[in-house]
């Protein structure tokens, strides 16, 4: 249980003060005045709390139309202008082709209650649900303080970047992705569009500065994760309770806070919910400040951005970035999801899908270390390096790349399950990481029994693979062949790679185990290649052959016979 001190309140400044985390506790209204906190659900109109919004972010007007100048200069200084035709068949940078696993870092204030998921802001201004609950047993509950609470006890001061970046090089990530903004609210880097950042406020540092640093000094590849957009009506639920984010004082933070409107033919997104301009003009110019103060290499959006009032700001912001990143020579790509963006204007994400069939354009799984959260949680549950690791495998074949999501606490440090599951993916990666890094799909992805599912949030209804289940990739003349089960006799049998199958007569020259410094015995029937594995095999989570086919005239001067 975390050591918090919940009477201490977060209180933003009025005019142009600093921010500070070290105000006055928030009190009750004094007797004969109005109730900042009474509900305004059905009291205020949209554009009324909307407005209250404007006003208290309007001293932050001048760097706003500053970077919006910037964006519409950019936007159309290059190959790119915003319209869906140039967009289109953005190519995707061979970096990202190639790195097949990364590392998303869910951090943010919400990681000091530590309970329920990474959506507790929301929640715990729900009556009934398990946050609120939880809000009301561990901290008094909402009748003299909120969310905005707990920045004092996010403090980050355990984090050291360095640590975490030589654990993600162990694990075998090739690019990281930290959260620059969650729906909280809250800048986890140093914004000049807000007194409620992390440099302000909490750790007083700029943390996303130092995991850039660290993350490119170790030779990774740095991404960036923006999930602002949702904020717009994130503690909308906060309005139909006495709570604070009713008080315009606190507008600042917790923004406008509409109801959030949903349809069900669009898969709950809020697809209706009140979105102003100035709320798109804001959207579009802290993204440009991510952009423009730390150049990240990869741009992921989370939710909301692909509802109709964000078309035009997403199609100014892909058009800035594109050439933002040709002018500053950065192979940047940005990933999409739901309906963001037409699909070839970057690489499409599914959160927590598979794939069933290879796609000939690369993509991205994001999913998190966690059954519960995206979060850090306190007595959380954990998916395991097996699982994990064929996933990766599964992602790969079908020319996608695994995005892992990891939470670490409020005091900068990573949990011990976390790090022992990273290094676990990371032996295996060590051991097998050629069938995985810089390939490309095969003719088919793989063979087997056991079917994945797709669609949101079914990744883990995945059944277990059997040892008649495998992968495909391929690198250059090389075939790999990624069991995702141990045979109990010790041989492989893989049919598509017999005579009569997917191989279409090709003679198999040599099969290699990797890791293995043993010769292998194999057989090619026309009905499967047969590998009896080695007596040092490590069959840990599964393994790695590699094939090599002989070409017509060894088979003609080695006398290979089929």
């Amino acid at each position: 249980m975390f050591l918090f001190l919940i009477g201490v309140c977060a209180t933003p400044p009025s005019g142009s003060a600093q921010a500070s985390d070290s105000a006055a506790r928030t009190s009750q209204p004094e007797a004969g005045t109005a109730d900042a906190w009474a509900p305004t659900h059905g009291v205020k109109s949209a554009e009324q709390i909307d407005k209250e919004w404007q006003d208290a972010t309007a001293k932050f007007d001048g760097r706003r139309n500053a970077l919006l100048k910037l964006a519409d200069e950019q936007a159309h200084d290059g190959p790119y202008r915003p319209d869906w035709e140039t967009l289109r068949n953005h190519p995707i940078p061979q970096w990202f082709k190639d790195a097949k696993f990364g590392i998303f870092i869910g951090w943010g204030v919400y990681a000091v209650p530590g309970a329920v998921n990474e959506w507790y802001p929301h929640n715990m201004y729900r009556p009934g649900d398990p946050a609120h609950d939880d809000f009301v047993q561990r901290f008094s509950g909402l009748e003299s303080r909120g969310y905005k609470d707990f920045i004092p006890s996010f403090r980050a001061e355990k984090f050291d970047p360095q640590d975490w970046v030589r654990l993600f090089k162990q694990a075998g990530a090739k690019y990281v992705v930290p959260i620059a903004e969650h729906h909280d609210g809250f800048a986890m880097y140093d914004s000049d569009l807000s007194d409620w950042t992390v440099v302000k406020m909490g750790p007083h540092r700029d943390v996303l500065a130092e995991l850039s640093a660290a993350i490119r000094g170790a030779g990774l590849h740095f991404g960036l994760s923006s999930h602002r957009a949702e904020h717009n009506y994130y503690y909308g639920e906060g309005r139909s309770i006495r709570s604070d984010v009713n008080d315009p004082k606190y507008a600042s933070f917790y923004g406008p806070a509409h109801q959030w409107l949903n349809d069900p033919h669009f898969n709950q997104v809020n697809e209706w919910t009140y979105v102003s301009d100035a709320w798109l003009r804001d959207w579009l110019a802290r993204s440009v400040e991510l952009v423009e103060k730390y150049k990240p290499e990869l741009m992921y959006f989370d939710g909301g951005n692909g509802q109709p009032a964000f078309r035009t700001s997403m199609t100014e912001f892909t058009a800035f970035y594109d050439n933002f990143a040709i002018s500053h020579r950065i192979d940047g790509v940005i990933t999409l999801k739901d309906y963001a963006m037409e699909w070839t204007a970057g690489a499409r994400d599914f959160e927590r899908s598979l794939r069933t069939d290879i796609d000939p354009r690369p993509w991205q799984t994001d999913t998190s270390i966690s059954n519960l959260s995206w979060g850090y949680m306190e007595h959380d549950q954990f998916k395991t390096p097996e699982f994990l690791v064929h996933q990766l495998v599964d992602i790969v074949s079908k020319n996608g790349n695994l995005l892992l999501s990891i939470g670490p606490r409020a005091d900068g440090t990573i949990p011990d399950e976390v790090r022992t599951i990273l290094l676990d993916m990371g032996a295996w990666l060590n051991r097998n990481g050629d069938a995985i890094y810089g390939t490309e799909p095969w003719t088919v992805s793989g063979e087997g029994p056991t079917q994945v599912k797709t669609g949101f949030a079914t990744d883990q209804e995945m059944k277990p693979y059997t040892p008649s289940d495998f992968r495909f990739t391929r690198k250059g003349e090389n075939l790999y062949v990624i069991s995702l089960a141990c045979p109990a006799d010790g041989t492989a049998t893989v049919h598509a790679l017999g005579l009569a199958g997917e191989v279409k007569g090709k003679v198999i020259r040599v099969v290699d185990l990797l890791g293995s410094s043993q010769k292998t015995d194999w057989l090619q029937t026309t009905d499967a290649l047969s590998v009896k594995l080695p007596a040092d095999a490590d069959c840990k989570y599964g393994f790695a052959l590699r094939v090599n086919f002989a070409l017509p005239q060894q088979i003609q001067a080695q006398g290979i016979t089929k």
